[in-house]
């Protein structure tokens, strides 16, 4: 009898496109200054980061 292993697709990186896109963004929209530009990139990392570790890999567990 065999076993069937199924990969499942792994979307992580798309919370990271996503939060760094807006956090760029974010930064762009401040008009501070262009060194806002990556602190927004570097911040919507963290923020896709926590997103992912915390609010959705907790949903598995459930």
């Amino acid at each position: 009898m065999k076993h069937q292993h199924t990969e499942e697709k792994n979307y992580d990186y798309l919370y990271y496109v996503i939060g760094l896109f807006f956090g760029l963004l974010t930064g762009a929209v401040l008009e501070k200054g262009f060194i806002y530009i990556p602190i927004g990139g570097v911040v919507g990392l963290l923020t896709a980061a926590f997103f992912l570790k915390v609010l959705v890999k907790g949903r598995e567990d459930k």
